[in-house]
């Protein structure tokens, strides 16, 4: 069999067996080069510095010494195989467990990884508490970490594909409806329905477009310019294209752009697009008499652009949430009202793709609420 088809817990066996041996060889080499010397001196030591051999010699008895020798190392030799042989025995038990304590984990680990790539993506590794602190329960960790990450990325698709479905299920069953009537003569071709029809293909142009913006700003494909910026033109920008709908809106629409705001590093494009979108949804959400609030501030080195207004309000879990594909505040809006519901997403793919962060802030359901990103200081 190949050395590369042989198990971990083999190859761990081995591994320890070759220790074994090496360990074992230089054992014997060592003992048979440095006994004799040893011997000799405690020789030496015991006649008083004469040296046993010459007291045997004077004697008569050197054979009787020479005998002696042999004697003791063959005596030591047999001590050191019966030594080895018992340290190969329990080493080789010890190599056996713990060989087979570090491949049990990352055989279940293996287990688990082929059950991931087959679909279920709820399948996890359990830690034992031995190895809660080394690499192999980091490894679980870590392990557990992207079969989460991969979860909650097939839970998104399914959503998304869910979400997609239902948001072309309502323009393309009206055009059926109308173009239906029309063929059967129910439904007279009249401008307001030709009208219809030109919304609902209108809705459905834009819904495709959005995905695609949001296809593309989550897989970081939008080119962005960056340069040096002044905070002040992006709020300008932004304040005078949507000024005149505020108003007609009957709202209170003022800006505050702090003194002395740093040059920030943006695509000054993309940030008014992104301000857009906070100051539409502002617009769309918020009922006259109302105020909304655009502000451009200081914050750490980074410069932040917020917009506060007096309009639904969010709980906790909705700020959490407001930025997820499809997420509706007011889940009785239709889309003809409350736009595809991916303007936030692509939002918050561009501010993290020029550098900055975007969050929501709110009192509470009634009480208004703030949206804010940052970017990032020249």
């Amino acid at each position: 069999m190949h050395w590369s088809r042989v198990s971990l817990s083999t190859k761990l066996l081995v591994s320890y067996l070759f220790v074994i041996v090496v360990g074992a060889v230089t054992l014997i080499v060592a003992a048979d080069a440095v006994a004799p010397s040893f011997l000799a001196a405690h020789e030496a030591q015991m006649a008083g510095g004469a040296g046993m051999r010459a007291m045997m010699a004077r004697a008569g008895i050197l054979a009787v010494a020479a005998e002696l020798e042999d004697a003791f190392r063959a005596a030591m030799y047999q001590a050191l195989y019966v030594a080895t042989a018992a340290a190969a025995l329990v080493a080789l038990a010890a190599s056996l467990f713990v060989s087979r304590q570090i491949a049990r984990p990352l055989r279940r680990m293996a287990a688990a990884t082929g059950r991931i790539a087959a679909g279920h993506y709820a399948e996890r590794v359990a830690i034992s508490k031995t190895n809660l602190g080394d690499e192999l329960g980091q490894l679980a960790a870590s392990f557990n970490s992207m079969a989460d990450a991969l979860e909650q990325t097939e839970r998104r698709r399914l959503e998304l594909i869910g979400d997609v479905a239902h948001e072309l299920r309502t323009p393309i069953a009206t055009l059926e409806g109308y173009l239906e009537g029309l063929l059967d003569g129910v439904v007279e071709p009249t401008t307001e329905t030709w009208a219809q029809l030109h919304d609902e293909a209108g809705r459905l142009r834009r819904l495709v477009d959005d995905l695609q913006e949001l296809s593309r700003a989550e897989a970081h494909q939008i080119p962005l310019s960056p340069r040096p910026v002044s905070p002040a033109l992006i709020v300008d920008t932004a304040y005078d294209r949507l000024a005149p709908a505020f108003a007609e809106k009957g709202l209170d629409f003022h800006r505050t752009v702090d003194r002395d705001l740093p040059l920030v590093r943006t695509d000054s494009d993309r940030a008014v697009q992104v301000l857009t979108n906070l100051l539409t949804n502002a617009l769309r959400y918020t009922s006259a008499p109302g105020q909304v609030e655009l502000r451009a501030e200081r914050l750490g080195d980074a410069v932040a652009i917020r917009v506060r207004d007096t309009g639904l309000g969010l709980t906790t879990e909705q700020c959490a949430q407001i930025f997820e594909r499809f997420y509706r505040v007011d889940k009785s809006r239709s889309r003809a009202l409350g736009g595809t519901g991916i303007g936030l997403t692509i939002a918050r793919s561009l501010v993290d793709a020029m550098g900055g962060r975007i969050w929501a802030e709110s009192p509470g359901p009634g009480q208004g609420s703030t949206f804010s990103f940052t970017l990032p200081r020249a």
